[in-house]
Parts: structure tokens; C-alpha cells; sequence
């Protein structure tokens, strides 16, 4: 590996320099630390990677990526450079140096000398053992894709060749592991764009505290297990817009720079302010709690008391919090409103059975509406749990569905601006403000919200089961009726 130290003013002990293939899996200290995603490659990275190969084969050089590692000693004393960028891709070099193994073994002839020398160096790479299932079954595919390429003819020799002494990374070491995130995140912005939730986890990751570092993987397996369109879901539909409007602001969409909304305070800071007192109480009762030798007895367990409006605990907390997040489900697709919810009133059903059948649903504003109905109704469970449930769904559904109703069109502005309150919508006040600051479930659920008439609605056929339901809960007056009155 040739390294030169470029001196960044803002980094210490940065190391960077190009290595080829055969040096880069050379190294015996390369190591997948534990905080690192799953492999997630498929065939169709295989394939395309193999394929730039090919392509630039004539070329004197050919650059495949970037490699950052965070260099440190392990608790045995041993030397690591853990990579914290660029795996995916290094895991994939190091299966086709495999694949390339097996298939000289069955009967691919090399006549080289240099490239047997090479490729026998090569037998001694680093082990790198996965126990995720996900990483498991991607490389087990990926494994058998790469030797099938391998053993056709045309990845002769000089492909071979190419690939091990031609192929380039850039490569970055660090020696302190929030720098090495801090650069991660760095070359990532002007690179390849990360979503959001990922800025989250490497800074959560570097956010960590001393005292933490022996759960860290434990802590972060649910993030790393998870699907990444439904992480990115909870985020974006749920916990950013929950924490927005909460406060009155809009909350369309979820990008880099709302990334702040999810970044707090850390706990082990050297300054201490009177409002952290309750969190670190907190913090270290729980821990205190579950740690204690009765739990060997007993095995309870105490959950931290998250809160979607809290404020956010850096390092391990954030990652409980999510993980706690996910397990309630409101960001999978699915017709039950709750998982474990008591009885509900008949109303309360009938409400749930509705929204999940009425012909307009799949219709992208009716979606809108439904994602106000979620948000509500999570943010209210997450508040005061199971009190008076059935009440608040049947209020929450009359918030809701009214901008349904009252809209022939409903457009994502609409669905914000109806959420904080403005607009010429029919909006009546910010309900995620009311239940922020809401004391008992009664405060919520006492709001009065205004019937629909018939002038106003400008409801389909798509939306007449809503209509019917709005006027079997007298919320919904036709003319005779306002006539009568």
C-alpha cells in the first residue's frame, strides 16, 4: 500500500494513498468491525463490476472506489484496519479472488509464473466471518455468480493480471474512529448520496460513549437488519414529520439538512446542563435496573421511556429508540392500526374497517390522509398508550378524513399545511400541537371539531363509505337537516 499523508488540517493522522487489489487483500489486518451494515451486493453488482473490469482491461490503470479504514488495536492486542467505508466492495474483491482459487483447482489452467506466485500469496487472506443471515445469503449467491464468470475462458490470464495488479482503490486510514466517521461522512456527501438515516447512524456511531463500546454491535443490529426502504420510512413518513409539526413547522421532505432534528445531547458530555438531569437519572437508573443481579432471578427487563418529541440521546439511546420505533410497525404496510391493542369500542372497529376498504384508498391523496391519520395516532399512542384509544381513533379519523372530504384533490402540501394548521384547507388548529402539550388523554380528545355540511363536502363515489361513516358519527349535516335545524 503506498500511503502519503496529504496533511488535511482538520483530520490528524490521516493516511491516504493507492493500493491495487492484490496489496489491498494482502493485508492481514483488514477486518469487518461490527457496527458495519450487512452485505447487501446482488448479482447485479457482481455482474456490473465484472463487466467495468472487462471493459477497461487495455487501460494502464483502472479505478474501482474508495476504502476508509479506522486503524487500532483489538482487545487481543492485534492490529485492525477496520473498514468503515467501502466493504461491499471489498468483500466482492475478495470472493473473486476465492471464486478464482476454486476454479484452478477444478481445471483452470494458469501458465504464468508470476500470476501462480501472486494467486498463492492470495490463499492467505484475511478471514471474515459473517454472522448475519442477509450477509450470508448474498455472498453464498454472489460466490457462485462470480465463479461461474471466472471459469469461462475469457477471464483469461491477462484479465487476471489486470485485475490484481492493475485495479486500483483509494484508501484512507485513520487512527481515531470519530475522525474516520467524520471523513466517511465527508467523502460521502461529495460522492455517492447517502440518505439521511445513514448520516444519522455514522454519526450516532462516533457519538458512542466509552462505556458503551462493548454493546455497540448488539445495539445496532436491529438498524443493521432492517430493511432500508422501511428504515428510511419510519424516518421520513413518521418520526421526522411527528417532530415537526408538533412544533408547527412543515415537515414535506425528509433530507440531509433535517438530520439536525434527530442529533441531541451526549450524556457523558464535560458540560452538564440542569435540564439533562432527568435524562441522565434516567439513563443510568434503567441501566442500573437491568443490570442488577436480581434480573438473574426475575429476568424483567426495563425499557427506556422514549418519546417521538424527546430530546435525542446520542450514541446507544438513539439506536434504542429507533429499534423501539420499529417494533410498533406503524411504518410497515399493514391494515391493523395497532399491534396489541386491547378491545376496541364498535365505532372504533368500524372505523378501522373502513379506512381499509374504501374504494378510494390506494389513491395517492387519499394516502396523504391516511399518513395524517397514522402520524396522529402514533404520536397519541406513544403518549398515553391505551387510555380511552377508541375515542382518540374516532377523533383522529374526523381530523383526518375531513380534509378528505372537503378536498377534491389533496396534494402533499396539503396534507402539511392542513397538519400545522394553515391553508385554506378547512384546517382547525394544529392537533399534533394540542397533544404535545396535552396533560391527560380527556385535553385531546374534548377538542371540538367542526361537522361537514353538504356544501362543503366535494367528495367521489371512491369516498362515499367516509361520508357515510361521517354521518352516522354526526359529523356530516345534509340541507334538510341544516333546514330542520
Amino acid at each position: 500500500m503506498h500511503e502519503t499523508n496529504p496533511g488535511n488540517s482538520h483530520l490528524q493522522n490521516l493516511n491516504s494513498g493507492i493500493t491495487t487489489v492484490r496489496e489491498l487483500l494482502s493485508d492481514q489486518q483488514l477486518a469487518i468491525p461490527d457496527y458495519q451494515r450487512p452485505y447487501k451486493w446482488t448479482t447485479r453488482h457482481i455482474n456490473q463490476l465484472l463487466g467495468d473490469i472487462a471493459q477497461h482491461r487495455k487501460k494502464s490503470a483502472y479505478r474501482l472506489g474508495t476504502v476508509v479504514f479506522h486503524h487500532e488495536k483489538s482487545e487481543q492486542g492485534k492490529e485492525e484496519n477496520n473498514i468503515v467505508d467501502g466493504q461491499q466492495r471489498t468483500i466482492t474483491l475478495m470472493l473473486i479472488v476465492r471464486a478464482l482459487h476454486a476454479a484452478i483447482e477444478k481445471d483452470k489452467k494458469i501458465e504464468r509464473t508470476d500470476l501462480k506466485s501472486q494467486l498463492d500469496e492470495l490463499k492467505q487472506m484475511a478471514e471474515l466471518r459473517f454472522a448475519n443471515e442477509e450477509s450470508q445469503r448474498n455472498i453464498h449467491a454472489n460466490y457462485l455468480e462470480i465463479l461461474r464468470a471466472v471459469s469461462r475462458p475469457d477471464f483469461d490470464e491477462d484479465l487476471i493480471y489486470f485485475f490484481l495488479n492493475k485495479c486500483e482503490l483509494v484508501t484512507f486510514t485513520l487512527n481515531d474512529i470519530s475522525e474516520a466517521f467524520q471523513f466517511f461522512d465527508s467523502q460521502n456527501a461529495r460522492g455517492r448520496d447517502l440518505k439521511p438515516h445513514d448520516l444519522l447512524k455514522a454519526y450516532h456511531l462516533r457519538e458512542f460513549s466509552k462505556a458503551d463500546d462493548l454493546v455497540k454491535a448488539a445495539t445496532v443490529a436491529a438498524w443493521e437488519n432492517s430493511d432500508d426502504e422501511e428504515l428510511a420510512d419510519l424516518f421520513a413518513e413518521y418520526l421526522f414529520r411527528i417532530r415537526n409539526w408538533s412544533k408547527g413547522q412543515s415537515a414535506r421532505y425528509f433530507g440531509k439538512k433535517d438530520t439536525q432534528l434527530f442529533k441531541g445531547v451526549k450524556l457523558d458530555a464535560v458540560r452538564h446542563y440542569p435540564y439533562m438531569q432527568p435524562m441522565q437519572i434516567t439513563h443510568h437508573f434503567v441501566d442500573e435496573y437491568n443490570s442488577h443481579y436480581s434480573r438473574k432471578v426475575d429476568t424483567a427487563t426495563m425499557t427506556f421511556p422514549f418519546a417521538i418529541d424527546q430530546t435525542i440521546i446520542n450514541g446507544r439511546r438513539f439506536f434504542e429508540m429507533i429499534a423501539y420505533y420499529q417494533q410498533q410497525g406503524f411504518h410497515l404496510d399493514r391494515e391493523a392500526l395497532l399491534p396489541n391493542l386491547p378491545k376496541l369500542s364498535k365505532r372504533a372497529d368500524e372505523i378501522q374497517k373502513v379506512i381499509n376498504t374504501y374504494d378510494g384508498r390506494h389513491r395517492t391523496g387519499d394516502i396523504y390522509v391516511r399518513k395524517l391519520f397514522d402520524c396522529l395516532l402514533m404520536y397519541y399512542y406513544d403518549k398515553f398508550g391505551t387510555a380511552e384509544i377508541s375515542r382518540a381513533i374516532e377523533k383522529i379519523f374526523i381530523w383526518a378524513y375531513s380534509l378528505r372530504l372537503r378536498m377534491q384533490v389533496v396534494q402533499l402540501a396539503s396534507m402539511d399545511n392542513y397538519a400545522v394548521g394553515t391553508g385554506n384547507n378547512g384546517a382547525v388548529g394544529n392537533l399534533f400541537a394540542l397533544l404535545r402539550d396535552a396533560i391527560l388523554p380527556e385535553d385531546f380528545i374534548h377538542y371540538p371539531l367542526p361537522a361537514l355540511t353538504e356544501g362543503n363536502i366535494k367528495g367521489t363515489s371512491k369516498t362515499k363509505a367516509i361520508q357515510k361513516l361521517f354521518e352516522k358519527m354526526k359529523y356530516y349535516e345534509r340541507k334538510q337537516q341544516q333546514a330542520d335545524a
